[in-house]
C-alpha cells in the first residue's frame, strides 16, 4: 500500500520548524505537518508573507496556531536572530524541516544567493538548533532535487561554485543538501545521538522556484513560458510535499533515508525511498563538504 499522509502518526504537543513555508512546497508542508497535529512554525524572509500563510493554514481546518519567525537564509546574522527567537518561542523543536531555495536566478550574484538560500543558511540554522532537536528526539530533513545529479563539488574547494551556471549551481547546491545529509547521519550516529537527519526531493512539482528563481528577471515572453511549463507539466504541491512528509514522519524511513517520486525519472508517483549519485554517496567528499559548509558560518556540530 502506497504510503499516504493519513498513515502517519499523530503529532500532538510536538513543534516542527519549516523553511520557506509561506508558500509553495514549504506550505504544503506545514499544512501536511498541521493536519497531524503539530505546531508549525513558518521561518521566512518575509513576515508579511508568512503572515498570510498562517492565516491561509488556519482557514484549512482545525489545528494549533502556527507561529511565524523572520529567517532570512542569505544573511547569517539573520540566522542567529531566528535561532534565539525560536528558543523563546517555543520549549521544543521536534522536525526541522530544510525546505526554502533559489533556483537558477538569473543575477550577477546567482552563486552566491544559492549557495547561502540552499545551503549554507541551512547548515548555520540546523547547527545552531541541533542541541534541542536531540533533546526532543527529533528529525532533520533536507529538501534536495533530482536536479543534484547535474552538480558539481570539488573535493579540495567543496563551496567553490566558479563557473558554474545559475541552473548547475542549483544542481551543486542540492548536491551539498545530500552530502552534508549522509555525512550528519555517520556523525549523529557514531556520537549515539538521539536526533536524525533524512533527506527528500520532490521531483517535478509546482512551487514558486519558478516564479522566483529561473524565470526571474528574464524577457517577459521567456518568464511566461517558463512559469507556463513549470504549471502544467508538474505535479501538484502537496503531491511534491508527500516526500518530505514521509521523510519527516514515517518510522520506517531509516536514518540518512532518501525519500522521492516512484514514477519514471522519480518526476512523479508516489513517496518512496530512493538512490542518490555516485558524487552524493562519495564519503570523502561528505566529510569535505560538511567541514567547509561548517567553517564557512562559523558553526559547530556539537550535541551540548
Amino acid at each position: 500500500m502506497a504510503w499516504s499522509l493519513g498513515l502517519a502518526p499523530w503529532m500532538d504537543g510536538r513543534v516542527a520548524v519549516v523553511t520557506g513555508a509561506n508558500s509553495g512546497l514549504g506550505f504544503a508542508t506545514a499544512a501536511g505537518l498541521r493536519s497531524r497535529g503539530a505546531k508549525v512554525i513558518l521561518a521566512c524572509r518575509s513576515v508579511a508573507k508568512a503572515d498570510a500563510a498562517a492565516e491561509r493554514l488556519v482557514a484549512l481546518g482545525p489545528g494549533p496556531a502556527p507561529l511565524v519567525v523572520e529567517l532570512d537564509l542569505g544573511d547569517l546574522d539573520s540566522v542567529h536572530h531566528a535561532i534565539r527567537d525560536l528558543g523563546t518561542a517555543v520549549d521544543r523543536i521536534d522536525l526541522l524541516i530544510n525546505n526554502a531555495g533559489l533556483m537558477g536566478p538569473n543575477i550577477p550574484d546567482q552563486a552566491s544567493r544559492q549557495l547561502w538560500a540552499n545551503h549554507l543558511g541551512h547548515v548555520a540554522l540546523t547547527a545552531g538548533l541541533l542541541p534541542r532537536i536531540n533533546a526532543a528526539e527529533g528529525r532533520i530533513v533536507m529538501v534536495s532535487s533530482i536536479m543534484h545529479k547535474r552538480g558539481k563539488v570539488n573535493l579540495r574547494r567543496p563551496l567553490d561554485l566558479t563557473g558554474q551556471n545559475p541552473m548547475t549551481v542549483y544542481g551543486s547546491t542540492k548536491l551539498m543538501n545530500l552530502l552534508f545529509c549522509f555525512e550528519a547521519d555517520r556523525r549523529l550516529r557514531a556520537a549515539k545521538a538521539k536526533a536524525s537527519i533524512r533527506a527528500a526531493h520532490p521531483g517535478n512539482a509546482r512551487s514558486e522556484l519558478t516564479a522566483n528563481g529561473m524565470a526571474s528577471d528574464r524577457p517577459p515572453l521567456l518568464a511566461k513560458v517558463v512559469s507556463f511549463l513549470g504549471d502544467r507539466v508538474a505535479q501538484p504541491t502537496t503531491r511534491g510535499a508527500e516526500p518530505t512528509l514521509r521523510a519527516a514522519l514515517d518510522p520506517a524511513i531509516p536514518p540518512g533515508g532518501y525519500v522521492g517520486p516512484s514514477g519514471p525519472f522519480e518526476f512523479w508517483g508516489d513517496a518512496v525511498p530512493v538512490g542518490a549519485s555516485k558524487d552524493a554517496t562519495d564519503q570523502g567528499l561528505a566529510a569535505a563538504l560538511f567541514d567547509a559548509s561548517l567553517d564557512a558560518v562559523g558553526a559547530t556540530w556539537s550535541l551540548l
